[in-house]
């Protein structure tokens, strides 16, 4: 199969692009040469229904929390996996913790601006779809990279102020309309 970029779509003022997949060789179908395309899955739902006012404005707060902490969570991930990486083509521990220690200045120079900037419910929120990017939760990140005592102390200071950073993503459960809005920010829908 060979990648091919379909044609941008305008929606809503956005450009979104959706990646297909074509077979190097074409079917025959009833003695015709037939191309076979393969596109992604693309989730549809249902119109929202809105009881009152206030649901629909807490829906588009949420609406906006995600589209605010969502490129952060990808931030994220992308940082860590470029670190992991790193970390195992460094040799030996001494190079691997000014590694570290390295990126934790950047990191704290690049997003301490950003992260001032977000309400407590984003900061949640943030804690959420980390876990959902990252497969792990934001203390089993800071666990990883910084050790047992740090991620301890980031937890009871996120406890302090009423959140946590063992916090798990649940698509299906208590996280289905977050994960609703994250799909449709990923395809172009919202």
């Amino acid at each position: 199969m060979e990648m091919r970029v379909s044609r941008d779509k305008i929606e809503s003022g956005s450009m979104i692009s959706l990646q297909f997949y074509r077979y190097k060789e074409p079917e025959i179908y009833l003695g015709e040469e037939m191309w076979v395309y393969l596109m992604p899955e693309l989730p549809v739902y249902p119109p929202m229904v809105f009881k009152s006012e206030k649901q629909r404005a807490k829906w588009n707060r949420m609406i906006a929390n995600v589209k605010k902490t969502l490129p952060l969570a990808q931030k994220v991930k992308r940082i860590i996996s470029e670190t992991y990486e790193m970390l195992e083509m460094l040799p030996d521990e001494k190079s691997k913790d000014a590694h570290i220690k390295a990126v934790e200045r950047d990191i704290k120079a690049q997003f301490t601006p950003e992260m001032k900037k977000l309400t407590f419910s984003q900061g949640k929120l943030l804690i959420k779809l980390v876990d959902r990017e990252c497969h792990q939760s934001s203390y089993e990140i800071v666990q990883a990279f910084l050790g047992p005592t740090r991620a301890a102390f980031y937890q009871v200071f996120a406890w302090t102020f009423g959140a946590s950073l063992k916090k798990d993503y649940r698509p299906d459960d208590d996280d289905k309309m977050v994960e609703r809005i994250v799909q449709q920010i990923e395809t172009g829908q919202l």
